[in-house]
């Protein structure tokens, strides 16, 4: 929790005690279905919360805006961005019930009210969004096949609109989408060693 506050020192007292719960709701849920790598459990602040939140560190949601995580797995990087942007709408979405059941279960235990799941797959997903967020989920350019079509386009903000991509290593073969690209080094955010490879890949689809 330290290195949370470290980065985001102005947490409210609400979001302050939502992320203290996140360590222990994550061990006991871990426990009963593996929705996390077990050496990676321990380091869950480091590898899975304050990973999400370099989303929040290179940009900033508007309120009401609907953002869709793809692929969210444990709930990641979608539950720690929803604590973060409460008055943003977050959608969690993943193929894999019980991972669902384990997301769900987690923001009722932190009434986060500004966040719901879906057990669906990403090319099956239906309705319109601001933003999709995600985490080493797919190559790029099945991402965006999978939500280009589900872009809400619109005067504001659509420097921001398209698709979040936390991704490490060599992205050279990824990169050449056809639409506007932008990598930012996670190490230019965080100083962990964990992140030295780590990067944000923005596409816009203006």
């Amino acid at each position: 929790m330290q290195i949370i506050e470290k980065y985001f020192p102005s947490l409210s007292v609400g979001q302050r005690e939502r992320f203290e719960k996140l360590g222990p709701l994550y061990r006991k849920w871990n426990e009963k279905i593996n929705v996390i790598s077990r050496k990676d459990i321990h380091q869950l602040y480091l590898r899975h919360v304050l990973h999400s939140l370099s989303i929040a560190k290179y940009i900033s949601f508007s309120s009401n805006m609907e953002v869709l995580d793809i692929g969210t797995g444990g709930g990641f990087p979608g539950i720690p961005l929803a604590i973060l942007f409460p008055e943003v709408h977050f959608t969690l979405v993943d193929s894999i019930q019980k991972k669902v059941r384990v997301v769900q279960a987690v923001i009722d235990a932190l009434e986060l009210n500004n966040a719901k799941t879906s057990n669906i797959r990403a090319e099956k997903i239906k309705g319109k969004y601001d933003v999709f967020v995600c985490r080493a989920v797919a190559p790029l350019s099945t991402l965006i096949h999978w939500t280009r079509k589900n872009i809400v386009f619109a005067s504001d903000n659509d420097s921001i609109r398209g698709l979040i991509a936390l991704k490490g290593g060599d992205l050279s073969k990824e990169i050449d989408t056809g639409y506007n690209t932008k990598i930012v080094e996670i190490r230019d955010l965080f100083e962990e060693p964990f992140f030295l490879e780590k990067k944000i890949v923005h596409v816009t689809y203006g």
